[in-house]
């Protein structure tokens, strides 16, 4: 009973781990990392935009607030050096007729609200620079567009990352499962993929790559080695009607990878089905891409996908998305090679030869009886 457990035990964890061996995850996202980059990380500064817009929410907020914290604090003590060496603090006992740099500033906490008023231009007029220090005057004007430079790039990185096309993506869902089924009397792998708003993608386009490891006539072996796999519509592949749920499907011909594999044996494969969906959001004229992935407890051999569109009788077309990725059964052939077999024999016995050299003479019958 033990050795029972632990060989159950055993055969779950490779399960788990196997299932959890893949590039790209369904919603998306590629599961890798870079090791010994010799490339310094300060050259993501280089490129300090890009670094911004693919930061998270959370950090992305604490470099917002802490650089507006940040400027209006470091002001903030030069307004109070500046008003410390002109010697207009209270602690320095000013004369009746001494003219401040900054009228009333009588400490760090007053000169941090000047800071403030002024790179946010708020100008409540109580505090004002006076036309007594060209040093006010020029940390006034290094301020304020220091204060525009920092609220264009701060509030312009905030606005790109939430036009961003990744979230239009998420409004293109693929179905959980891919099945192996018969359509148009041919052996097909079919994907259904719906976009659940009623905007358009333009210019749509579908696509897949079969990544495994192969070993070459070399002897090299190549992990995550790319096939592509090409997909179709019946409408075609490029310009898709993207209104209602499309099912993809990539024919299994001698050239396909899936040619070779049957349905007693594609649980043994070893490969990430990767689909690919590109196209340009109808309101920002922004290019998205959609992606998920396909292992082979994921391929269902045999079943095809329950209908999803329907007509009520108001004659509206109503997409039952409970269906989406709801799959029957089907009569289908185990393997490609043997539909294959089976049309080439079929052909064969309806294909009739001709001699043209061939005489049909008549043979006259004789009624001779002998007694």
């Amino acid at each position: 009973m033990f050795n029972y457990l632990r060989k159950r035990f055993a055969s779950h964890i490779r399960e788990r781990s196997r299932r959890r061996a893949r590039l790209v995850s369904k919603d998306g996202r590629c599961n890798i990392e870079f090791g010994n980059v010799e490339q310094s990380r300060f050259v993501f500064l280089i490129d300090i935009w890009t670094t911004i817009l693919d930061l998270r929410w959370r950090y992305k907020m604490t470099i917002f607030i802490s650089a507006f914290l940040g400027s209006w604090f470091l002001f903030g003590l030069l307004w109070y050096v500046v008003a410390y060496i002109h010697k207009d603090l209270p602690e320095f006992n000013p004369s009746i007729n001494h003219t401040p740099c900054v009228d009333n500033i009588n400490g760090l906490t007053s000169a941090f609200l000047f800071s403030l008023e002024t790179q946010v231009t708020i100008g409540y007029g109580f505090r004002c620079v006076t036309e007594q220090c060209a040093t006010a005057i020029f940390l006034l004007i290094f301020q304020s567009i220091l204060g525009v430079i920092i609220n264009s790039f701060m509030c312009g990185a905030i606005l790109a990352k939430i036009s961003r096309s990744k979230n239009r993506a998420k409004t293109i869902t693929f179905s959980k499962n891919a099945v192996i089924s018969k359509r148009g009397g041919k052996l097909c792998l079919l994907i259904r993929v719906a976009n659940l708003r009623k905007s358009l993608l333009i210019g749509s386009h579908i696509y897949g790559k079969l990544l495994k490891t192969t070993i070459t006539p070399e002897g090299e072996t190549i992990i995550l080695d790319q096939v592509n796999i090409e997909f179709v519509v019946d409408a075609g592949n490029e310009n898709l009607f993207f209104i209602s749920p499309l099912t993809i499907y990539h024919i299994i011909d001698k050239n396909s990878p899936f040619f070779h594999m049957a349905a007693e044996t594609i649980l043994q494969q070893d490969f990430e089905l990767v689909v690919f969906l590109d196209g340009t959001v109808e309101a920002t004229s922004a290019t998205c891409q959609v992606r998920t992935s396909y292992i082979p407890e994921e391929v269902l051999w045999g079943y095809r996908f329950a209908p999803i569109v329907s007509k009520t009788k108001e004659g509206k077309y109503r997409v039952d998305f409970q269906n989406f990725s709801k799959t029957v059964a089907v009569e289908t052939p185990h393997c490609a090679f043997c539909l294959y077999n089976e049309k080439e024999a079929k052909a064969k016995e309806k294909k009739g030869y001709d001699n043209p050299g061939f005489v049909l003479s008549e043979v006259s019958e004789t009624s001779d009886t002998k007694m």
